[in-house]
C-alpha cells in the first residue's frame, strides 16, 4: 500500500477570514484527510483566537466533497461519550461518511483543567480512556444503550439512524503505552503515534527512528494478543514532534527521505500541520504544496 499524506489544520482563524479555504485547499491538493485538534485552547495559541473543533469539521463538511475529515485527537479531558457519541453520529451524516475519530488519553495541557478539576495523573487519564472507548463503541453501534461505569454513564441513550460508515465511523487511536496500545488494537482502525517524546528535545532522528520501529513491534505483539493482525491496523504518524522537527518540510527531497524512512517501518499515513507562520509550524507554503502534489507519487 501507497503511503498516505494527511494534514492538520488548527483551528485559529475566523471561518471567513481564511479557515475555509484552508479546508477547501487541502481538498483540492489531493491530501486523505484533514484532522484538526480537538482542544479548548492548546499551548502558545492560548491567548489568541480558537475554534472547536466539532462545528470547524461541520462547516468543513459542507464546503468539501472527498476529503476524509477528522480530529487529532479527541480526549475524556473535557469530552463525555455520550453527548460526542451524537456529536459524531450528526458530523458524520453530514460529512457523508468522511469522518474519523482519532481520540487519545489527553494531556496535561489547559483542557485538563477548564472545567475546574486538578489534572488527572497518567494513570487516571488511562483509567478514564479505558472506559471511553469501549463505551463510545457501544453507543456508535447501538440503537440504546445503558451503562454504569467508574467515570461514565449512560441511561437509555439512544443513538438512531446510527452512523452512515458501518458499523460505525473509525476510531484513530493514539497510544504508546501498554492500556492504550490495547484499546487501539481491539477497538481501532488505526493506531497513531507522535513519535517518543522523551527523545524530542535531546534526541536524534536515528534514535526517533528506532523508538518508532519498536513501538510498531509493540503494537503488533499487543494485537496478535487480542486475535487481530496488526497488518490490517492504520498506522499514523503526526510529525513535528520528533526530533526532526520541521526539517521535513523545508524541501521536497527531505521529505521523500523522512517519508520513506518511516514507511519502511510501518508507517502507512503521515499528517503534516498547515503552516502557520511565527509558529512551531512556520513553514514555506510553495514547498508545502510541493510536498502534498508531487510526495505520493514519489512515495507509490
Amino acid at each position: 500500500m501507497s503511503l498516505r499524506l494527511s494534514t492538520v489544520i488548527l483551528p485559529y482563524l475566523r471561518w471567513h477570514e481564511g479557515g475555509r479555504d484552508m479546508w477547501q485547499r487541502a481538498e483540492q491538493l489531493g491530501f486523505h484527510t484533514a484532522f484538526t485538534y480537538d482542544h479548548l485552547s492548546w499551548r502558545t495559541f492560548r491567548d489568541g483566537p480558537w475554534f472547536g473543533a466539532v462545528p470547524t469539521l461541520t462547516a468543513a463538511a459542507a464546503v468539501t466533497d472527498r476529503i476524509r475529515l477528522g480530529t487529532l485527537v479527541t480526549s475524556p479531558n473535557f469530552r463525555h461519550p455520550v453527548t460526542l457519541a451524537k456529536e459524531l453520529i450528526s458530523l458524520d451524516d453530514i460529512s457523508g461518511g468522511r469522518l474519523t475519530l482519532g481520540v487519545g488519553a489527553g494531556g496535561t495541557g489547559f483542557d485538563a483543567t477548564a472545567l475546574g478539576q486538578e489534572p488527572w495523573t497518567p494513570r487516571e487519564r488511562a483509567d478514564r480512556l479505558a472506559e471511553f472507548v469501549p463505551l463510545l463503541d457501544r453507543l456508535l453501534t447501538e440503537d440504546s444503550v445503558s451503562y454504569e461505569g467508574d467515570y461514565y454513564s449512560a441511561h437509555e441513550a439512544r443513538n438512531i439512524p446510527g452512523c452512515v460508515q458501518r458499523p460505525r465511523l473509525p476510531f484513530a487511536v493514539a497510544a504508546t503505552g501498554p492500556r492504550g496500545m490495547r484499546l487501539a488494537a481491539r477497538y481501532g482502525q488505526a493506531w497513531v503515534t507522535t513519535g517518543d517524546p522523551k527523545l524530542f528535545e535531546t534526541g536524534t532522528p536515528e534514535q526517533s527512528v528506532r523508538a518508532i520501529r519498536g513501538q510498531v513491534e509493540k503494537l503488533a505483539d499487543t494485537a496478535a494478543a487480542v486475535g487481530r493482525d496488526a497488518a490490517r491496523l492504520d498506522k499514523i504518524l503526526l510529525t513535528g514532534f520528533t526530533p526532526d522537527r520541521g526539517r521535513p518540510l523545508e524541501s521536497l527531497d527531505a521529505f521523500v527521505d523522512f517519508a520513506g524512512r518511516h514507511a519502511e517501518l510501518g508507517i502507512t499515513d503521515l499528517v503534516i500541520h498547515w503552516p502557520i507562520p511565527d509558529s512551531d509550524f512556520a513553514a514555506d507554503e510553495k514547498v508545502f504544496e510541493r510536498i502534498a502534489m508531487e510526495a505520493p507519487a514519489q512515495l507509490a
